[in-house]
C-alpha cells in the first residue's frame, strides 16, 4: 500500500529513480505528454489500427467463401440434401432452406466490412493527426524527406528536438 502512494507522487517528488515517465513534467504534465507517452500512445492507435484491417481482412476471405457457395448452391438441385455449420454443431438441410440464410450472412457480412473500413479511414485520420501534432517520424522517413546532412555530429536531425523517432 505505501509503494502505492509513493508511485501517486512521484511528480511532486523529483527523484532521479527509476520510474523513467513520472518526474519529467510537473505541472506541464498535464497539458503535454512524456516522449514514451507520446510514443505508447502511438503505438497503440497503429495496433488498433492493425487489428480493424486485420478483421476487414478476415472477412473479406469470409464473404469471397460465402459468394462461391452461394454460386455453386444456385446451380444445384433445391430438395437436395447440404449440411451446414450452426454453432459447431453439422445441421442436415436442404439447399432452398440454406442458400437464403447464406444470402442473408453475406449481406450482413458486406454492411460489417463497409463499417470497418469506415472505422479503418477514421483511425488512419487520427493516427495522422496524433503524428503531426506530435511531430512523430517512422524510421526511414527521416532520410527521404531531410537527404542533407547538415548536422557535424551525425546523431539526427537537431532542428526537431521535440519530435518523437517511432521505429
Amino acid at each position: 500500500m505505501a509503494d502505492s502512494g509513493k508511485s501517486k507522487s512521484g511528480p511532486t517528488a523529483p527523484s532521479g529513480g527509476g520510474s523513467g515517465a513520472a518526474p519529467a513534467g510537473g505541472a506541464a504534465a498535464n497539458k503535454t505528454l512524456t516522449a514514451e507517452q507520446v510514443v505508447a500512445g502511438f503505438n497503440r492507435l497503429r495496433q488498433e489500427q492493425r487489428g480493424l484491417a486485420s478483421k476487414a481482412a478476415e472477412l473479406e476471405m469470409e464473404l469471397n467463401e460465402h459468394k462461391l457457395v452461394i454460386e455453386t448452391l444456385r446451380e444445384v438441385d433445391p430438395t437436395r440434401k447440404c449440411y451446414r455449420m450452426v454453432g459447431g454443431v453439422l445441421v442436415e438441410r436442404t439447399v432452398k432452406e440454406v442458400l437464403p440464410a447464406l444470402e442473408n450472412n453475406k449481406e450482413q457480412i458486406n454492411k460489417i466490412i463497409e463499417s470497418l473500413t469506415q472505422q479503418l479511414q477514421t483511425k488512419g485520420r487520427e493516427l495522422n493527426e496524433f503524428r503531426e501534432k506530435h511531430n512523430i517520424r517512422l524510421m526511414g522517413e527521416e532520410d527521404q524527406k531531410a537527404p542533407s546532412k547538415e548536422n557535424a555530429d551525425g546523431a539526427g536531425p537537431k532542428t526537431s528536438a521535440a519530435g518523437v523517432l517511432v521505429s
